[in-house]
């Protein structure tokens, strides 16, 4: 008789990390965000996200009929791959922005980029944690390039500072490819994230084109007139991703599917204090810990009864409920600390990527010991505190989380007593989540 046996996977170890997990204080900023991100992958050109109004279009259902006025954000992140290899066009995106009104509009453009995975960002392996300046920036993929240069209030060269759209008119703020033609296999993608102040009313749509070809094989974009063709005659592009779980009472989640409508949400901005009526926040006793949730979602709240999710305005009936893991979202977080004790104090301020539980289910944070490979944030921080020294820093970081990680000390300060002497400081962080 042969037994055989065949070892089991390896479970990774996790480590419990008893402490209080809180939820953060203030809430969504209400700008409206143009977030097309389904299909992530696409194939079949068309409208990827239109929020002109449905009357008089080709096919109505395609248009959520929302105006923007005032700040708005762009985001969009799409992928293209070449299944035939006889046809490796590149495959065009663009955003449209049309003026319904009788006098012309101005849209700033106040910051933004968009960039290629490849060649402009492509996904290279980096350190958990890696310093990075206007001189030396530091990315991995396309999204956090992105949010490089906007958490450094940059605008790319290759977008106008300013639109200015007549009456009745469209106007192209992006007509840019996404290239395969060079790469094995022939796949590319394309983040794009752009702020906004428009002085009226106007109707933005995002969408996709194969690039015109010449007689020399030539690619040129399509034109103004292809686009408006599009917008007013195609259905939405395909094809579709999957059907996002629904939120109910008692909440499971299988799949929370990509996001494409009007999200409610730029920004979170808060003074994270001891309540609402402190303008301290207490350390930690010695040896102990406290944490605040970031981009906390539905079924993924670790305990704090927060969903930070912004929500969707309007949306497509097959895609994401809300605006899941904000992605785009800046984070600008002030943390006044305050040392009780006549001592001085060393503090540890860190980001880090516990597992995803909704309910704790034991009495603190969990983390793996070794982490699978499963990246879960990537993307800059910006840290501003004043060191031991009392003298103000700016520390820009990009990092790279794993599923379960415990993340690296962002800064560490001296709090004297109160008795006097040590350092002191708050310490405030700029957090523009990224595309993961």
């Amino acid at each position: 008789m042969f037994f055989s046996s065949v070892p089991m996977a390896q479970v990774p170890q996790q480590i419990v990390r008893p402490q209080e997990v809180r939820p953060l204080p203030a809430q969504l900023d209400t700008v409206p965000v143009f977030n097309s991100n389904s299909p992530e992958l696409v194939g079949d050109p068309g409208i990827l996200l239109s929020t002109f109004p449905p009357e008089g279009m080709g096919q109505p259902e395609a248009h959520l009929d929302f105006a923007f006025e005032g700040r708005v954000d762009v985001f969009a992140h799409h992928v293209y791959r070449a299944d035939d290899p006889d046809d490796l066009r590149s495959m065009y995106v663009a955003i449209l922005v049309h003026n319904p009104g009788v006098d012309a509009v101005t849209v700033n453009v106040l910051s933004g980029a968009s960039y290629l995975s490849q060649p402009d960002a492509p996904f290279v392996s980096l350190p958990s944690a890696v310093p990075f300046s206007p001189s030396n920036p530091v990315f991995a993929g396309p999204g956090s390039r992105v949010m490089g240069d906007l958490i450094q209030g940059q605008r790319q060269a290759t977008l106008p500072s300013q639109l200015v759209v007549p009456p009745g008119a469209n106007a192209l703020l992006l007509n840019a490819p996404i290239p395969v033609a060079e790469f094995d296999p022939p796949i590319n993608g394309r983040s794009t994230l752009i702020e906004l102040d428009s002085s009226g009313p106007v109707y933005l749509a995002s969408l996709a084109e194969f690039a015109n070809v010449d007689g020399n094989d030539t690619e040129m974009a399509p034109s103004l007139a292809q686009w408006e063709t599009i917008v007013t005659n195609s259905g939405v592009a395909g094809p579709r991703d999957r059907i996002p779980t629904p939120i109910t009472e008692n909440p499971t989640q299988d799949n929370y599917s990509n996001v494409t409508g009007v999200a409610q949400g730029a920004s979170w901005t808060a003074t994270v204090a001891d309540d609402g009526s402190s303008d301290i926040l207490t350390i930690p006793a010695s040896g102990q810990a406290v944490s605040y949730g970031v981009s906390t979602l539905y079924v993924g709240q670790l305990g704090t009864d927060q969903n930070q999710s912004a929500p969707m305005l309007v949306r497509y009936d097959d895609t994401a409920y809300q605006a899941h893991g904000n992605y785009g979202v800046a984070y600008n977080l002030a943390f006044p600390l305050y040392n009780p004790t006549d001592t001085p104090q060393t503090v540890t301020v860190t980001f880090e990527t516990p597992i995803k539980e909704d309910k704790l289910s034991t009495a603190g944070l969990q983390f793996f010991e070794t982490p699978p490979n499963s990246t879960f944030f990537r993307g800059p921080i910006q840290v501003k505190y004043r060191d031991d020294s009392g003298l103000p820093r700016i520390r820009n970081l990009h990092l790279v989380q794993l599923r379960g990680q415990q993340g690296q000390p962002l800064t560490t300060v001296t709090i004297g007593g109160r008795g006097g002497g040590g350092g002191g400081g708050g310490v405030g962080g700029d957090h523009p989540n990224s595309i993961c």
